[in-house]
Protein backbone atom coordinates (compact mmCIF):
# COMPACT_ATOMS: atom_id res chain seq x y z
CA UNK A 1 0.00 0.00 0.00
CA UNK A 2 1.11 3.56 -0.79
CA UNK A 3 0.68 6.10 1.49
CA UNK A 4 0.46 9.79 0.22
CA UNK A 5 0.34 12.71 2.59
CA UNK A 6 -1.31 15.71 1.52
CA UNK A 7 0.88 18.67 3.07
CA UNK A 8 -0.19 22.71 2.57
CA UNK A 9 -1.00 25.78 4.59
CA UNK A 10 -4.70 26.18 6.40
CA UNK A 11 -7.47 26.50 3.76
CA UNK A 12 -4.95 25.66 0.70
CA UNK A 13 -7.38 23.10 -1.06
CA UNK A 14 -5.60 20.04 1.11
CA UNK A 15 -8.97 18.29 1.13
CA UNK A 16 -10.34 19.21 -2.42
CA UNK A 17 -6.70 17.75 -3.77
CA UNK A 18 -6.98 14.60 -1.34
CA UNK A 19 -10.18 13.82 -3.04
CA UNK A 20 -8.87 14.25 -6.71
CA UNK A 21 -6.78 11.07 -5.96
CA UNK A 22 -9.31 8.77 -6.15
CA UNK A 23 -8.37 6.45 -3.37
CA UNK A 24 -9.69 6.30 0.11
CA UNK A 25 -8.97 9.57 1.88
CA UNK A 26 -8.58 9.72 6.14
CA UNK A 27 -9.33 12.91 6.68
CA UNK A 28 -8.18 14.12 9.73
CA UNK A 29 -10.48 17.11 10.30
CA UNK A 30 -13.85 14.91 9.63
CA UNK A 31 -12.60 12.75 12.17
CA UNK A 32 -12.02 15.12 15.01
CA UNK A 33 -15.31 16.68 14.58
CA UNK A 34 -17.30 12.76 14.44
CA UNK A 35 -15.07 12.72 17.79
CA UNK A 36 -16.51 15.67 19.05
CA UNK A 37 -20.18 14.80 18.49
CA UNK A 38 -19.50 10.86 19.65
CA UNK A 39 -16.81 10.20 21.60
CA UNK A 40 -18.42 10.54 25.50
CA UNK A 41 -14.65 9.66 26.94
CA UNK A 42 -12.95 12.61 24.92
CA UNK A 43 -15.84 14.85 26.10
CA UNK A 44 -15.96 13.99 29.69
CA UNK A 45 -11.54 14.45 29.20
CA UNK A 46 -12.39 18.40 27.84
CA UNK A 47 -15.43 19.32 30.08
CA UNK A 48 -13.15 18.08 33.00
CA UNK A 49 -10.14 19.99 31.82
CA UNK A 50 -12.45 23.04 30.58
CA UNK A 51 -15.57 23.12 32.72
CA UNK A 52 -16.40 26.46 32.73
CA UNK A 53 -16.70 26.95 28.61
CA UNK A 54 -18.42 23.01 27.86
CA UNK A 55 -22.03 23.54 28.59
CA UNK A 56 -23.06 21.28 25.74
CA UNK A 57 -24.17 17.95 25.88
CA UNK A 58 -21.41 17.26 23.47
CA UNK A 59 -18.37 19.13 22.15
CA UNK A 60 -18.99 22.85 20.14
CA UNK A 61 -16.68 24.15 18.08
CA UNK A 62 -17.59 27.43 19.25
CA UNK A 63 -16.98 26.82 23.42
CA UNK A 64 -13.67 24.92 22.06
CA UNK A 65 -12.93 28.36 20.37
CA UNK A 66 -13.59 30.08 23.36
CA UNK A 67 -11.36 27.48 25.15
CA UNK A 68 -8.21 28.88 22.68
CA UNK A 69 -9.09 32.42 22.93
CA UNK A 70 -8.98 32.30 26.72
CA UNK A 71 -5.10 30.98 26.21
CA UNK A 72 -3.25 29.68 23.29
CA UNK A 73 -1.81 26.68 25.49
CA UNK A 74 -4.91 25.31 25.60
CA UNK A 75 -4.92 24.39 21.83
CA UNK A 76 -2.19 21.86 23.22
CA UNK A 77 -3.89 20.30 25.76
CA UNK A 78 -6.98 19.77 23.32
CA UNK A 79 -4.70 18.21 20.77
CA UNK A 80 -3.04 15.58 23.60
CA UNK A 81 -6.33 14.20 24.70
CA UNK A 82 -7.78 14.30 20.59
CA UNK A 83 -4.73 12.61 18.79
CA UNK A 84 -4.39 9.45 20.49
CA UNK A 85 -7.82 8.74 19.35
CA UNK A 86 -7.45 9.86 15.99
CA UNK A 87 -3.75 7.88 15.44
CA UNK A 88 -6.23 5.12 16.70
CA UNK A 89 -8.72 5.91 13.95
CA UNK A 90 -6.02 6.26 11.59
CA UNK A 91 -4.58 3.00 11.67
CA UNK A 92 -8.15 1.18 11.48
CA UNK A 93 -8.39 2.82 8.61
CA UNK A 94 -4.86 1.25 7.39
CA UNK A 95 -6.19 -2.37 7.87
CA UNK A 96 -9.41 -1.55 6.60
CA UNK A 97 -8.01 -0.38 3.09
CA UNK A 98 -5.02 -2.77 3.20
CA UNK A 99 -5.52 -4.07 -0.20
CA UNK A 100 -5.89 -0.67 -1.57
CA UNK A 101 -2.95 0.07 -4.00
CA UNK A 102 -2.94 3.86 -2.59
CA UNK A 103 -4.36 6.09 0.47
CA UNK A 104 -4.22 9.78 1.13
CA UNK A 105 -4.03 10.97 4.34
CA UNK A 106 -5.41 14.77 4.88
CA UNK A 107 -4.09 15.35 8.73
CA UNK A 108 -2.79 19.10 9.19
CA UNK A 109 -0.31 17.88 12.07
CA UNK A 110 1.40 14.54 9.94
CA UNK A 111 4.14 16.31 10.09
CA UNK A 112 4.17 18.27 14.16
CA UNK A 113 2.72 14.47 14.89
CA UNK A 114 5.05 12.86 13.36
CA UNK A 115 2.51 10.23 11.55
CA UNK A 116 4.20 9.76 8.84
CA UNK A 117 7.40 7.50 7.96
CA UNK A 118 10.42 7.32 5.23
CA UNK A 119 7.83 5.20 3.23
CA UNK A 120 5.09 7.48 2.74
CA UNK A 121 5.16 10.06 -0.12
CA UNK A 122 4.53 13.71 0.98
CA UNK A 123 2.87 16.30 -1.63
CA UNK A 124 2.71 20.17 -0.75
CA UNK A 125 -0.38 21.78 -1.67
CA UNK A 126 0.94 25.71 -2.61
CA UNK A 127 -1.66 28.25 -3.35
CA UNK A 128 -1.67 31.89 -2.98
CA UNK A 129 -1.84 33.32 0.61
CA UNK A 130 -4.66 36.29 -0.52
CA UNK A 131 -7.06 33.50 -2.39
CA UNK A 132 -6.43 30.99 0.89
CA UNK A 133 -7.49 33.91 3.06
CA UNK A 134 -10.57 34.99 1.19
CA UNK A 135 -11.75 31.14 1.25
CA UNK A 136 -11.09 30.74 4.61
CA UNK A 137 -13.71 33.93 5.43
CA UNK A 138 -16.51 32.22 3.70
CA UNK A 139 -16.09 29.10 6.46
CA UNK A 140 -18.92 28.98 8.93
CA UNK A 141 -16.36 29.05 12.12
CA UNK A 142 -13.94 31.50 10.96
CA UNK A 143 -11.94 33.27 13.49
CA UNK A 144 -8.99 34.89 12.93
CA UNK A 145 -7.48 34.82 16.40
CA UNK A 146 -7.96 30.64 16.21
CA UNK A 147 -6.53 30.03 12.62
CA UNK A 148 -3.70 32.23 13.65
CA UNK A 149 -2.95 30.14 17.02
CA UNK A 150 -3.63 26.76 14.78
CA UNK A 151 -0.56 28.53 12.47
CA UNK A 152 1.66 28.62 15.10
CA UNK A 153 1.36 25.42 16.51
CA UNK A 154 2.33 24.17 12.71
CA UNK A 155 5.65 23.51 11.52
CA UNK A 156 6.45 26.47 8.85
CA UNK A 157 5.09 25.73 5.23
CA UNK A 158 9.20 26.43 3.64
CA UNK A 159 9.94 23.47 5.95
CA UNK A 160 7.09 21.56 4.58
CA UNK A 161 7.56 22.09 1.44
CA UNK A 162 11.15 21.48 1.31
CA UNK A 163 10.84 18.01 3.25
CA UNK A 164 8.03 17.25 0.16
CA UNK A 165 8.31 14.79 -2.94
CA UNK A 166 6.00 16.95 -4.76
CA UNK A 167 4.53 19.95 -4.82
CA UNK A 168 1.15 21.02 -6.68
CA UNK A 169 0.05 24.72 -7.51
CA UNK A 170 -3.70 24.92 -6.53
CA UNK A 171 -5.16 27.20 -8.24
CA UNK A 172 -8.82 26.12 -7.42
CA UNK A 173 -9.14 25.63 -11.23
CA UNK A 174 -10.32 21.56 -11.38
CA UNK A 175 -8.69 20.74 -14.92
CA UNK A 176 -5.34 21.70 -14.40
CA UNK A 177 -5.54 20.36 -10.59
CA UNK A 178 -6.41 16.98 -12.17
CA UNK A 179 -3.73 16.95 -14.85
CA UNK A 180 -1.09 17.39 -12.17
CA UNK A 181 -2.23 14.82 -9.79
CA UNK A 182 -2.39 12.41 -12.62
CA UNK A 183 1.03 13.05 -13.52
CA UNK A 184 1.95 12.64 -9.72
CA UNK A 185 0.33 9.18 -9.67
CA UNK A 186 1.82 7.86 -12.44
CA UNK A 187 5.30 8.75 -11.21
CA UNK A 188 4.75 7.30 -8.01
CA UNK A 189 3.29 4.27 -9.72
CA UNK A 190 6.32 4.35 -11.83
CA UNK A 191 8.80 4.38 -9.10
CA UNK A 192 7.60 1.79 -6.66
CA UNK A 193 7.38 -0.86 -9.91
CA UNK A 194 10.84 -0.48 -10.51
CA UNK A 195 11.77 -0.72 -7.14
Amino acid sequence: MIKIGILGDIGSGKSFVAKQFGYPVFNADKEVSNIYKNDKSCYKKIKKKFPKFIKSKSLKKNELGSVIKENKQNLKKITDIVHPIVRERMNFFFKKNKRKKMVVLDIPLLVENKLYDKSFYLIFVQSNRNEINKRLKKRPFYNKTIITSLRKSQRSLTYKKKISDFVIKNNFKLQSLKKSIKIIKRKILDERNSS
